[in-house]
């Protein structure tokens, strides 16, 4: 048996990229998962393919700027399988640009699902893992915490204070708890779509077609965290391309 057999994880941003590649790898591995996002036919899709493959799977529309929306997915995995293993915080957006654009609404959501989401996630499954006497929160940042570029400024903003959070959570959570920060680089995700100015949807374009790694990758450096044993905590794993610079 591996170190993830049996547990219970819970991953948010599961439609998609990451999150969906994540929730796939577990379930291979015997995790029983709690999958959350907003597009609930996603959802449906993922949970039945990993039913179909021999998996268990539940899920819960959930969107990460409301907290009762990450109170009811951790509650859910209590209903169904009596505990909550694992927090997988992998919702986030990225619509970047330039600060002259003055997209200040595009800044407020990405504020309110990259760092509060995370917030809510850890209010809704710290209760439960202190409860419970363990629990491992597994939350997805980004390289832009490590190094600002043009039009990302935002971005790279919400993804420093996510680790500044992690890390603060980490010193907080004693001797049962797990806090484990995983760093993307540039990933072959929807990721580009999402910027609303054609500049850099074209230049992040073009990056990722030339040098992006699957987001299978990602799924893998989740996976070696969860599976270590309860003594050991991998507290930060940082996974980009090679040719990134």
């Amino acid at each position: 048996m591996s170190g993830i057999e049996g547990k219970v994880v819970a991953v948010t941003g599961a439609g998609s990229g990451i999150g969906e590649a994540t929730a796939l790898l577990l379930a291979e591995r015997g995790a029983r998962l709690v999958l959350g996002a907003r597009r609930t036919e996603r959802l449906a899709d993922l949970a039945a393919r990993i039913e179909k493959a021999g998996g268990t799977a539940v899920q819960l529309r959930t969107d990460v700027t409301r907290s009762e929306d990450l109170r009811a997915l951790v509650a859910l995995a209590g209903e169904r399988f009596g505990r909550l293993d694992v927090l997988v915080a992998n919702a986030g957006v990225g619509t970047i640009s330039p600060l002259d654009d003055l997209r200040v609404e595009e800044w407020d959501r990405m504020i309110d699902v990259n760092i509060k989401g995370v917030l809510h996630g850890i209010a809704a499954a710290l209760p439960v893992f202190r409860a419970q006497g363990s629990g491992h929160f597994v939350t997805v940042a980004s390289t832009a915490a490590f190094r600002v570029a043009p039009a990302m400024a935002v971005y790279s903003g919400t993804k420093v204070a996510v680790r500044a959070i992690c890390e603060g959570l980490r010193q907080e959570a004693g001797d049962a708890l797990r806090v484990t920060t995983v760093s993307p680089g540039v990933v072959a995700t929807g990721f580009a779509e999402a910027s609303t100015n054609p500049g850099v949807r074209a230049r992040i374009t073009e990056m990722r077609d030339r040098i992006a790694i699957p987001p299978e990758a990602i799924a893998r450096a989740v996976a070696f965290a969860v599976e270590q044993p309860e003594s050991v905590d991998v507290n930060e794993i940082v996974v980009r391309p090679t040719a990134q610079g």
